[in-house]
């Protein structure tokens, strides 16, 4: 009886012993039960003498606001060991060591097979876009978005990108926009185009601003729309008219099906102004208009909403001058219609033949006579 008393303890004593016999190294990786998350410390069950602890800087590569975003209590995770034991016997680990082997090595996957994901931008940098990516941060530049240009409107939106460049040594992720959603042209492109007329009213978003116009979305297929069609007024940059990410109506201006390629039109969405100023003026006729642009060979003068006349410098003053000091952009100015041919869309001014009408008639006939 004493025996197999004595012959129980010493199993037992073992047992004991032995669920304190681990052999929890640093950079070894463990499964282990979250315990308890909050916002000073996450504890998880490894099964070591006591719980071990996940710091909240080693919980993710991407920015969170709550480590619940994250993380939950009965989650069953893999761990990489930070630290081992300390003197409390409390180990410390980390997921995002974990996350960032895991996430590289699919990451690099993707590359190979040249696969499309999903990925989040999170904030904008000088350059591009800093996007978040199988929980690593990556870099988009500019001139792989789609806009060519960062604005706050793309803060929190999902894109799909192809990726350029997978280094895990160097911890760089640079990925591409554009090349994702040029293959995705190419599949929609044709059957898009297809549904399309000329004329047709269609509504889009604009996606790029450049300075020979705007690209805008219309069912996946980018199409252009030039500066020459944004306003029938003359305008420095398409900017100065259209805001990235704005939905627009738009008339489809023509269809290159050879080319896969739409032209877009937002000024023939109204009426046009030169049609409308037909019979409303004449040649001789004195008006007020202001001056839009001042080029070395005269003036723009917007005479009516969407229509602008050329000063030319002759036309200014009998004497010599620089235009650039003769007006002013935004200057209200009164000139006389010197030419009238809106079918043409041209009109010419001048305010020398004015400020000769507004002579006493014996004056200019003694200058006639000179």
């Amino acid at each position: 009886m004493t025996i197999t008393v004595e012959k129980e303890m010493t199993e037992f004593e073992k047992l004991f012993l032995k669920s304190y016999d681990y052999d929890f190294k640093v950079a070894g990786v463990v499964k282990g039960t979250v315990l308890k998350v909050d916002k000073n410390e996450i504890l998880v069950d490894i099964g070591s003498k006591s719980e071990a602890i996940l710091p909240l800087r080693e919980l993710s590569n991407v920015h969170f606001e709550n480590p619940t975003d994250i993380i939950n209590v009965g989650d069953e995770k893999d761990f990489y060991i930070l630290k081992e034991e300390n003197e409390d016997g409390t180990i410390t680990l980390s997921l995002k060591r974990v996350t960032f082997a895991k996430s590289w090595r699919e990451l690099d996957e993707c590359r190979k097979n040249n696969d499309t994901i999903l990925v989040k931008i999170s904030n904008l940098v000088k350059g591009g876009v800093v996007v978040e990516a199988l929980d690593l941060r990556g870099f988009i530049p500019s001139s792989q978005l789609r806009t060519g240009t960062p604005y706050d409107g793309l803060i929190g939106q999902e894109i799909p990108v192809k990726i350029l460049e997978a280094d895990p040594k160097k911890n760089k992720l640079i990925l591409s926009q554009r090349q994702a959603l040029a293959e995705e042209r190419e599949k929609v492109v044709g059957d898009v185009i297809a549904e399309l007329q000329v004329d047709q009213i269609v509504k889009g978003e604009i996606v790029r601003i450049a300075d020979f116009g705007a690209f805008i979305d219309i069912n996946g297929v980018d199409g252009l729309l030039p500066i020459s069609e944004i306003s029938w007024q003359r305008i420095k940059h398409p900017s100065d008219v259209l805001t990235l990410g704005e939905q627009i109506e738009v008339k489809v201006l023509k269809i290159d099906e050879e080319l896969n390629r739409i032209s877009l039109s937002l000024k023939r969405m109204g009426e046009n102004p030169w049609v409308k100023i037909e019979g409303q003026f004449k040649e001789g006729e004195i008006i007020s208009g202001t001056v839009n642009k001042i080029t070395s060979f005269g003036a723009f003068v917007n005479i009516f909403e969407g229509v602008e006349a050329l000063l030319p410098v002759a036309e200014m003053s009998e004497q010599e001058i620089n235009p650039f000091n003769f007006l002013r952009v935004g200057e209200k100015v009164q000139v006389i219609i010197k030419k009238f041919t809106p079918q043409e869309h041209r009109i010419s001014l001048s305010i020398k033949d004015l400020k000769k009408s507004e002579k006493p008639e014996k004056q200019q006939k003694e200058e006639k006579a000179e």
